[in-house]
């Protein structure tokens, strides 16, 4: 599913996945944020994603132009929990509402796991 713009020449389309990789780069930005998270559902083993497959551990649903994220997370073990989850939260909001200028309904943020460094 895509969300669409529509002006007085047409419409656009933002694919799903675009709008993943704009809020995946947005978190990485987050100071506290190890990657984002993975699970192979096999195993049930937590996978730290690489910068190039960062949308696979985020789900977007559009629906009337409102959209939905959802982040799967690894923290760096020692930070405030909350605190880093509101960052993110406002950064990737921010971000994506500049970029694409769609509005955010909700964004969701999941805490997978914690990593020492």
């Amino acid at each position: 599913m895509s969300a669409n713009i529509k002006n007085e020449n047409g419409f656009i389309a933002i694919e799903n996945n675009v709008i993943a990789n704009i809020a995946g780069i947005s978190a990485m930005e987050s100071y506290g944020i190890v990657g984002m998270a993975a699970k192979n559902a096999t195993d049930g083993i937590l996978e730290v994603l690489k910068i190039d497959n960062l949308s696979k551990g985020i789900k977007v649903n559009t629906e009337n132009d409102q959209i939905d994220i959802i982040l799967h997370v690894v923290l760096e073990y020692g930070v405030k929990i909350s605190t880093v989850g509101e960052n993110i939260i406002d950064r990737v909001k921010f971000n994506v509402e500049s970029l694409t200028g769609l509005s955010i309904n909700q964004v969701e943020v999941i805490v997978e796991g914690i990593r020492l460094k």
